[in-house]
């Protein structure tokens, strides 16, 4: 669970540099979606990544099962301790947050990769040029739907990722005492700068989309 979930946090963290890149400039964004399109190494990498995500998705719906079954009947009993102000939300709500995000998962494919790597896999278009996905990205943004379904999946991910990254650190044994507190600052600031790249991503891609409509 730690290990996959380390994983998909330094994944995120590339998704998020490469996001960033269509701020500037559109066609370095496309150049990149290239080089990462129907190619081999792209695709091998893809199906790894799906592992680790259905690795991850799996091992959480596990060890959820295991602790209901260990606490039986008193699950909520920390509720009326003198301890309950120290447990996170986040960390009560995980297998909650997990569902949201994986259909906001199941939407973001649909929406890119359904329409980038799968159609030029099976050399389509799904009304998109496959290899343009700085154009899908406008499209995309230019809902408002989407956007509304974009920021509360990235809001989720980010109570998410503010719990996970500091107890997938505890749980590989790399918080002591003292590092404890500080792999909760370092994790709160790290995700914190994640979901704002995302949100910068999306917002300003509404926004020039309102913008122009204004204009137009």
């Amino acid at each position: 669970m730690s290990v996959t979930g380390i994983s998909l946090i330094l994944f995120m963290t590339f998704h998020c540099c490469m996001n960033l890149v269509a701020l500037f400039d559109g066609n370095a964004y496309n150049m990149i979606c290239k080089m990462l399109g129907a190619n081999w190494y792209a695709v091998v990498a893809t199906l790894g990544l799906a592992g680790l995500a259905v690795a991850h998705i799996v091992y959480a719906f596990i060890l959820t099962a295991q602790n209901r079954s260990a606490r039986g009947d008193n699950r909520y009993e920390v509720a009326t301790t003198v301890n309950a102000g120290k447990v996170e939300w986040a960390s009560k709500n995980m297998l909650v947050l997990g569902i949201i995000i994986v259909l906001g998962l199941g939407l973001h494919l649909a929406n890119f990769w359904y329409k980038m790597m799968f159609a030029e896999l099976i050399h389509t278009t799904m009304g998109f040029d496959p290899t343009d996905g700085y154009g899908i990205m406008v499209y995309t943004f230019s809902q408002p739907l989407f956007v509304v379904l974009y920021v509360i999946w990235i809001v989720a991910l980010w109570f998410h990722l503010t719990h996970g990254f500091w107890s997938s650190l505890q749980t590989l044994g790399l918080s002591g005492k003292t590092w404890f507190c500080r792999w909760k600052v370092i994790g709160f600031i790290y995700v914190t700068l994640l979901a704002l790249g995302f949100l910068a991503v999306i917002l300003t891609f509404y926004c020039k989309s309102v913008f122009c409509g204004a204009i137009c």
